[in-house]
Order: C-alpha cells, then structure tokens, then sequence
C-alpha cells in the first residue's frame, strides 16, 4: 500500500486521510508479528481519541494488543466485518481489514511517516 495520502506510525498502524477522515489499520508487518488474530474489540462511534491514545485491542494466538490512534479525532465507523472475521486483518491488513474510521479534529500528519520512511524504519530496527 503506497499512497501519497496513506502514513504509518512507528506502532505499526497505518492511516488513510480522504478529506477529514482517515481510515485506520495495522501494518502487514504487525499483522505477521501478532500471529492470527481472533479477536478485535472495536472501539465505539463517538469514542473520542488524542493521537497515541489507545483505540481498540486485538487479540491474536499470541497476545493482545493495543492499537493507538495515529491522530486525533472521533470515531465515525468501525470495520463490523471484523467481529465475525478477524482474519480479515492477517488476510488483508491494508484492505478489508481496517480498523475504523475517524474524523479528524486536523488534518495535521506531521509526526507519521510516509510509506518509504516506513519501510526504512522496519530495516533499520
């Protein structure tokens, strides 16, 4: 997934703004390092988040773990999808299987890294 409007964070979420909202998921990396996932505890329409905050949890054969807000914003639609089948995220970590979506309190992206920082930031760590 490389995309001029998509950013990832050094936790491993990424984000895709359109307009004043932004989708949110975890990485193909986080995906692999978590192991498959059983369980997403979605957060709820309305939940009001500060960037870093926690979002929701996943759980997985391995551990549970908490998935942070890349921005600030309010959370205006969650992956439903994803009770049923949380395998979306190991099949499709960039496509169906989103997180949730949030509208953005700014559209300020400064402190994410875009796809090619990433990818240098997973080499070099």
């Amino acid at each position: 997934m490389s995309a001029k409007n998509v950013y990832y964070t050094k936790d491993h979420e990424w984000l895709k703004v359109e307009g004043d909202e932004a989708t949110v998921g975890i990485t193909d990396h986080a995906q692999q390092a978590l192991g498959d996932i059983t369980f997403v505890d979605l957060p709820k329409i309305g939940k009001v988040v500060n960037a870093h905050d926690s979002l929701l949890v996943v759980e997985s054969v391995k551990a549970a773990s908490d998935v942070y807000a890349p921005v600030a914003g309010t959370v205006s639609a969650v992956n439903e999808k994803l009770v049923s089948a949380p395998e979306l995220i190991n099949q499709s970590a960039h496509g169906d299987g989103w997180l949730c979506k949030l509208k953005l309190f700014s559209p300020a992206v400064k402190d994410l890294m875009t796809a090619e920082q990433y990818e240098t930031f997973l080499q070099e760590n």
